[in-house]
């Protein structure tokens, strides 16, 4: 998602239980010094209305207080890597995980224990097993059933690339939701056949500031199609469909790149001083109950947690056929160099 946002602090303040009749949950203290006062430090780069939610489902189970400091996957991740075991940071969200593996390839990940790890499929958990998904966003292709018949649509992301498709599409390669497809494209097809496909994409796409634009755009009839992840179209479709009525949505499918399914990851940083504190929390998104935030949320991106139905009105996760991509393997950084020389960025 393309966002011109600054690190802004955002305390969100525990819910007072004793008003919801609830009654408090006790945490014991962390060897390393963290406990029930302890107030928890999360760089977040997902959506700040969502992660708030579950920060106060997270404070009313726990009375662990929790600070954001909200921003973009690349900006948080390589103020991480600056900062080092210098960061105030305890924990690190991302909307995407190339940024999540820029931080683990720094070695600034705690390793999470087994049972955090297990509550979600392990095609959602890197091979480094420091850091784990806890949402899931899936590659869309977003049409004009007006401009492009349903024979028409393109069997693969990479058809995007033939001559046809010259000013027909739009992307937004400026955010990490487009450079995390263009990621695991570079995963499955390798840098060449990427490399070409990129280079194409300079002559044939336009180009957007964020997967709303192009959303915006294909509905206005300024453009036939574009590729963006399904919850932009599901959120505006639950709301009043103004900026989608004129939109359906094409899937892939069949292990095709297009059919890439994006891991938002959580991860403990081994220089937090409130380490206990901090699983806690990332065990707590992954697990029952921030999973059951997530289904019910506005924000209509995939739950992942083992047991837990995503919302009903998404399209099901195992009719996505999606590519088998480790979630660690994403190179950000070579991606942003391969944009830049197609000159899309």
């Amino acid at each position: 998602m393309f966002r011109a946002r600054h690190a802004v602090a955002t305390t969100v303040v525990a819910l007072a239980l004793s008003g919801c009749g609830a009654a408090s949950t006790s945490v014991s203290p962390a060897s390393t010094g963290g406990s029930v006062g302890s107030e928890l430090t999360v760089y977040n780069a997902q959506h700040e209305d969502l992660v708030a939610e579950m920060v106060a489902g997270f404070t009313a189970a726990t009375g662990i207080k929790v600070t954001l400091r909200n921003g973009d996957d690349s900006e948080l991740g390589n103020q991480l890597a600056q900062e080092g075991k210098a960061s105030p940071a305890d924990v690190f969200l991302t909307e995407n995980s190339p940024a999540m593996d820029l931080v683990d390839q720094a070695g600034l990940f705690a390793p999470l224990p087994s049972t955090t790890l297990g509550q979600v499929p392990p095609q959602f958990v890197p091979g480094t097993k420091n850091w784990t998904g806890w949402a899931a966003r899936a590659t869309v292709f977003a049409y004009s059933p007006t401009k492009v018949a349903a024979a028409s649509l393109p069997a693969s992301l990479m058809d995007l690339a033939k001559p046809e498709w010259k000013g027909r599409f739009g992307v937004s390669p400026g955010g990490a939701d487009f450079q995390a497809i263009v990621s695991a494209v570079l995963t499955l097809e390798g840098a060449d056949k990427t490399q070409a496909w990129l280079d194409a994409l300079k002559v044939n796409a336009k180009v957007y500031e964020g997967n709303g634009a192009i959303m915006k755009a294909v509905n206005a009839g300024q453009v036939d199609a574009g590729v963006i992840y399904h919850y932009y179209w599901y959120k505006d479709r639950a709301e009043s469909g103004a900026n989608s009525k004129n939109v359906e949505l094409h899937y892939f499918g069949k292990q095709d790149s297009g059919a890439f399914v994006s891991v938002s990851g959580a991860g403990v940083l081994a220089s937090s001083r409130r380490s206990e504190a901090a699983q806690k929390f990332v065990q707590y998104l992954s697990g029952p109950a921030g999973q059951q935030i997530l289904t019910t949320s506005t924000a209509l991106e995939y739950a992942i947690g083992n047991g837990v139905t995503p919302n009903p009105a998404l399209k099901p996760l195992a009719e996505l056929q999606a590519p088998t991509v480790d979630p660690g393997s994403l190179n950000g950084a070579t991606v942003v160099q391969m944009l830049q020389k197609s000159g899309l960025i």
